[in-house]
């Protein structure tokens, strides 16, 4: 009741929407919010690592390590499982979404960037010099088990740190 009462005097003196409080307020929305940020972020880093350079694009690129959609499912699926427990009903239908997402990410996606880079290759090859090899397919653009894997780590350690209070939220 107290946190209620606080809340409610806070939002009422701020002009933040009141919508935007309780989500602020919600250990799930948090998490996932989070997971996704922190994996959208660690991809710069790990990026600059490898290549030697920033490349801030990476915050807004999908693909590469790691995952920041296994990373947002996962820390949905693990905070309504820390939250509400696995016997309610949200749970199976969070890790079912989560599940495909990554399988999707591992196969289809994964496969579609393959295939545009042979693509690309093809292009470069029988049209070079011509208008047409100027504009390459996206080839980033799903992930290796080992991505999908480190978000889904990421996310559900995430969850567990907003979920027992670790974060204040």
């Amino acid at each position: 009741m107290l946190m209620s009462t606080t809340t409610a005097a806070v939002v009422s003196k701020s002009k933040v929407s009141p919508f935007l409080w309780t989500l602020a307020g919600n250990p799930t929305f948090v998490s996932g919010l989070v997971a996704w940020a922190l994996a959208q972020s660690l991809k710069v880093f790990l990026n600059f690592f490898v290549e030697r350079r920033w490349d801030f694009a990476m915050l807004f690129n999908s693909g590469g390590m790691p995952s920041s959609h296994s990373a947002l499912c996962m820390a949905l699926t693990s905070s309504v499982a820390l939250c509400h427990g696995v016997s309610d009903s949200l749970f199976p239908v969070c890790l079912g979404f989560s599940l495909i997402v990554m399988y999707d990410a591992i196969g289809v996606r994964r496969h579609a960037g393959m295939q545009a880079e042979v693509l690309n290759k093809i292009i470069d090859d029988l049209f070079q010099g011509h208008p047409i090899s100027q504009r390459k397919l996206k080839e980033l653009l799903g992930h290796t088990p080992s991505q999908v894997i480190a978000g889904a780590l990421l996310g559900i350690l995430v969850a567990c740190f907003c979920c027992q209070g670790i974060v204040p939220i």
